[in-house]
């Protein structure tokens, strides 16, 4: 049996822990490109074999990675994971030369897939894309059930999901017991709303500010923490201080201390996302926050799935502070066990969102 040959658009260090479990499983050479995004990448070599390709942009939205064509070529390989990205055409002409010259080789694409916001011509375009895969990879059940829907064959697509440093984080969660950190700084004892991550517009911070103020309104107070800076930062300084909540509101700043990440949000009650909720789901979950974000699927990241309705969080309408207030007052007036909420988020991410629960779903397929 000949190597596997993984193709990837650049090395993300939150992907380490399972590109090291797959490095180990199978012989395999790595082909990445190079970093052009602000995402902490990894470094190749902690990996047996890597090759690092230029990402060639073309027009538009279009990109080709160098030297990836002439991979089906190869005859070291048999089997091919590739990024499922529509848009780069070096996958394009490898899936197609896979169908008209090598017919005994196999491609897997490992992919987001499908939102459910496409319109006709990017449904047809991922139909075709997806469709000349051998297997389909997506982050989750929902893009799943949408491809279905869309007349993809159910046989060829499993969820995958996600995952972070799951062993590490659960180390770190081992060790942590309450603290008064949050009490010390607000001076009181409202509970403690949070989100860590990037503070970009897309996130709709802003949102979160006024479903407070609204919520102070209504005689309900909470203190919030956001851990992380970004472009929006200084706008949402001054929206805390034009609706008078400034004093309820701790902007820690970025920090890139796990040990310090984990107490932050183990000792936090609500992490709140009213954009896309992305890997913060899953960061705050492995240390027992549950998560609000908003309903509109095809909005969200994969990573929405790890929420179970009242049981590790729930959902408001899209773009609605009021239902946004409301969620949150809801969550708190439904969840007075914080101890019993804090273990069903455990128990859903060291189920399903872990490297280990990955390569169990690759190995079930790529033999």
């Amino acid at each position: 049996m000949g190597k596997l040959c993984i193709v990837y658009n650049f090395a993300q260090l939150y992907r380490e822990p399972i590109f090291k479990l797959i490095d180990a499983e199978w012989d395999c050479d790595w082909y990445f490109g190079h970093n052009t995004t602000d995402i902490r990448g990894m470094s190749p070599d902690t990996l047996k074999r890597t090759t690092c390709v230029n990402n060639r942009h073309l027009v538009g939205p279009l990109e080709w990675q160098d030297g990836i064509g002439k991979l089906l070529r190869d005859k070291r390989y048999d089997r091919y994971l590739m990024l499922g990205e529509p848009m780069v055409l070096s996958t394009w002409w490898n899936l197609i030369q896979c169908r008209l010259f090598y017919p005994k080789k196999r491609i897997y694409l490992w992919s987001h897939g499908w939102y459910g916001r496409e319109g006709f011509m990017k449904k047809w375009i991922k139909r075709v894309f997806f469709g000349l895969a051998d297997h389909v990879f997506t982050y989750g059940e929902y893009a799943k059930q949408t491809a279905i829907s869309q007349g993809f064959d159910t046989e060829k697509i499993t969820p995958i999901h996600n995952s972070l440093n799951h062993l590490k984080q659960v180390g770190l969660r081992k060790k942590l017991s309450k603290t008064e950190i949050y009490t010390s700084h607000f001076g009181n004892n409202y509970p403690t709303l949070i989100f860590i991550g990037r503070l970009t517009h897309v996130k709709r911070i802003d949102q979160l500010l006024e479903a407070m103020s609204l919520l102070n309104e209504q005689g309900e107070k909470y203190n919030l923490i956001l851990i992380g800076t970004g472009e929006a930062h200084s706008e949402l300084d001054l929206k805390a201080k034009q609706l008078g909540i400034e004093n309820q509101v701790w902007f820690y700043g970025a920090c890139y201390d796990d040990n310090q990440n984990a107490q932050l949000i183990f000792d936090a009650d609500l992490c709140v996302a009213p954009g896309n909720v992305g890997l913060t789901a899953m960061h705050t979950m492995v240390f027992g926050t549950p998560v609000l974000t908003h309903d509109d699927f095809p909005w969200q990241m994969p990573e929405f799935e790890a929420i179970r309705q009242d049981e590790t969080g729930a959902f408001f309408h899209r773009g609605d502070v009021t239902a946004l207030a409301k969620g949150i007052h809801d969550w708190f007036a439904d969840h007075p066990d914080r101890e019993a909420v804090r273990h069903a988020c455990y128990d859903e991410i060291d189920t399903r969102w872990t490297p280990q629960y990955q390569l169990s779903i690759l190995k079930q397929i790529i033999c």
